[in-house]
């Protein structure tokens, strides 16, 4: 194994980013998180229904 190698190796990031869907309307958004974090539950205001509703994390995009 030659040093280049072992100098290369990729590091994984700390942050990953996450798509948060609506419950009741399928309305999506992304944000980040730390890596070790739970997954994100939240409620935010949902354009579609225009009310507040509960988002719940649906699926890692990209590390950032």
């Amino acid at each position: 194994m030659r040093l280049t190698n072992v100098l290369l190796k990729k590091v994984k990031s700390k942050r990953i980013m996450v798509v948060l869907e609506s419950a009741v309307s399928g309305h999506k958004f992304n944000m980040f998180r730390d890596r070790l974090a739970d997954k994100i539950e939240l409620i935010r205001f949902d354009p579609y229904i225009q009310q507040d509703s509960l988002y719940r994390e649906r699926k890692k995009i990209r590390s950032a």
